[in-house]
């Protein structure tokens, strides 16, 4: 299954970017009014909702930060927030990417206290500090922001095992199904991450994942339709069970075009 990425706050103005990103939690902001506008036009549409703080917040981090520092436990207290107002919307899956630590069991407890029972957590179990985001940091804004790095929360590219630990937290607060991010780069991670949960596991082909290969098929070095379904072939062979991918809408017209 391949899935799209919807990050309609990435456009946020950034007039309305603050230090503790308040705009994320706005009923009215851009990404709840996209979720009620897609439910009302097409009611059976599934809906995944991004939560974190980075597409909202002047300096560019996922949390809020005082001397320099993110502050974890007050970073989730946004965050549930930011997922109330998103499942208000209409949001059928809260996926949580900041990566801060007991964030999934506080949303899991704030939407089921707010009578959202139904609505499930995709959690970024292991989300690496990567190279390959820098395409989608250059679109949100944050690329130029960004004050240090995301190092301190996300993690380690060189540590396999960090992910198990991760991923096993979160399905102990309540995630409903994990993520491994970046794709590629971390076959190995999806195929550990299966073998030992057995839980419905996720794989995110990031921004630069995809502008490798459009970039290489434009310049004309590589067949782009078929490096695009390999790639997606490769997740599925480590045992991922969805794709979220810049690619969605091409592969799913060529798997229709072929069935």
């Amino acid at each position: 299954m391949s899935m799209s990425v919807n990050r309609a706050n990435a456009a946020t103005d950034p007039a309305s970017k603050t230090a503790t990103g308040d705009e994320s939690w706005n009923e009215g902001n851009l990404i709840c009014r996209t979720v009620t506008a897609l439910k009302r036009q097409v009611p059976g549409l599934g809906i995944v909702c991004d939560v974190a703080l980075d597409p909202f917040t002047s300096h560019g981090h996922d949390g809020l930060i005082e001397n320099g520092k993110i502050l974890n436990d007050e970073t989730v207290a946004v965050l549930v927030r930011q997922a109330l107002v998103q499942a208000e919307a209409g949001c059928d899956i809260i996926a949580p990417s900041d990566m801060m630590d007991g964030r999934v069991g506080a949303i899991r407890e704030g939407l089921d206290a707010a009578g959202f029972l139904d609505v499930q957590i995709m959690s970024y179990a292991a989300k690496y500090a990567s190279a390959f985001y820098g395409p989608f940091r250059d679109a949100i804004g944050s690329a130029k922001t960004l004050t240090g790095d995301k190092r301190t929360y996300q993690m380690d590219s060189a540590n396999s095992d960090e992910a198990l630990r991760e991923v096993e937290l979160d399905i102990a607060e309540g995630a409903d199904m994990i993520m491994v991010k970046p794709g590629m780069p971390y076959l190995d991670i999806v195929r550990r991450v299966k073998d030992t949960f057995a839980m419905p596991t996720f794989v995110y082909q990031v921004s630069g994942e995809y502008a490798m290969i459009a970039a290489a098929s434009g310049n004309g070095w590589i067949d782009g339709e078929r490096a695009m379904m390999e790639s997606l072939l490769a997740f599925k062979r480590a045992g991922a069970d969805g794709i979220l991918t810049y690619f969605a809408a091409q592969a799913a017209e060529k798997l229709k075009m072929e069935s």
